[in-house]
């Protein structure tokens, strides 16, 4: 049975209707979304070729028009007049949820200070997948999208995290991920991390590893290709300025309660440390015997 069949056409009120749309398998839509975009009058999409796809999947006929950064001054004003006028109007991005690290806020924003109604329609988004299969903790996690270009300038932005105890969420491309990957490392230490790429498309990877790992994953397996989500965990970078002291009292404490290995890799956690050098510290304390 066609997932066409389920599609309907519903009376929608005047407004804005922000839609999210699959990230890759296009049988991630939801049947609320495909109701939505076949109903308004028109969408706005960030790459028309991009939306198309999920529109022919489906059997949508509705008009498509685009709506991006480069002429949103432009189509802002004909999008509020429409939407004035009686008109509902949907708008997507490639892929995802619109406004996360995509277009819209500023439409948004305006047609909210206009009374328009906007209605979200949720559903996929790279940033809530990577953080759902990561393991890394999701209490507390920190979204900051796409980071400069420039080394400098990245590892200035990634200054402003450093006393945040959260998982920290970044999109990147596989050609920069090894210079991001290296100015993690500058400003947050061995910190873990996890690369989520090409989420829920055929070639779905995760990676997770320290800073060291991942410049050694890098260096063998080469540039990965596809769309990224680097995943940072800055819950215990409180303790990676701890003093040597400070991890051999650990070690010490731990080591004849939980062996050498558990001990190792519990302060290698702690600490912000390579486990090798936990091990290694470790089993030297526990050949050295009782401190003096």
């Amino acid at each position: 049975m066609s997932l066409t069949q389920f599609v309907q056409k519903v009376e929608l009120p005047s407004g804005l209707y922000v839609v999210a749309t699959p990230i890759g398998n296009l049988r991630d839509v939801t049947l609320r979304a495909l109701d939505v975009l076949n109903s308004v009058d028109v969408i706005y999409a960030e790459d028309t070729r991009q939306t198309r796809r999920l529109m022919d999947a489906y059997g949508l006929k509705t008009p498509l028009r685009t709506y991006h950064d480069h002429n949103g001054a432009q189509m802002r004003p004909v999008i509020l007049s429409d939407i004035e006028k009686g008109h509902a109007v949907a708008l997507v991005s490639d892929a995802g949820t619109p406004l996360i690290s995509d277009p819209g806020f500023k439409l948004v924003r305006e047609l909210r200070a206009h009374d328009c109604k906007v209605v979200p329609i949720p559903g996929a988004s790279a940033l809530t997948a990577a953080l759902s299969a990561a393991g890394l903790p999701t209490d507390v996690f920190t979204f900051a999208g796409f980071m400069p270009a420039k080394s400098a300038a990245r590892k200035r932005k990634l200054e402003t995290f450093k006393s945040f105890e959260t998982t920290l969420v970044l999109y990147e491309t596989g050609n920069r991920l090894a210079d991001v990957v290296a100015d993690i490392g500058e400003v947050f230490g061995d910190v873990e991390l996890v690369m989520a790429r090409e989420l829920t498309k055929l070639f779905e990877t995760f990676v997770s590893g320290t800073v060291t790992e991942f410049k050694t994953f890098l260096e063998e397996g080469g540039t990965p290709k596809g769309e990224i989500v680097l995943l940072i965990s800055l819950e215990n970078t409180a303790d990676a300025n701890a003093s040597e002291d400070d991890i051999e009292a650990f070690l010490r404490a731990n080591i004849e309660e939980q062996g050498v290995k558990s001990a190792a890799n519990e302060a290698a956690a702690l600490f912000n440390r390579p486990k090798r050098d936990m091990y290694a510290l470790a089993n030297a304390l526990k050949n050295r015997g009782p401190a003096d």
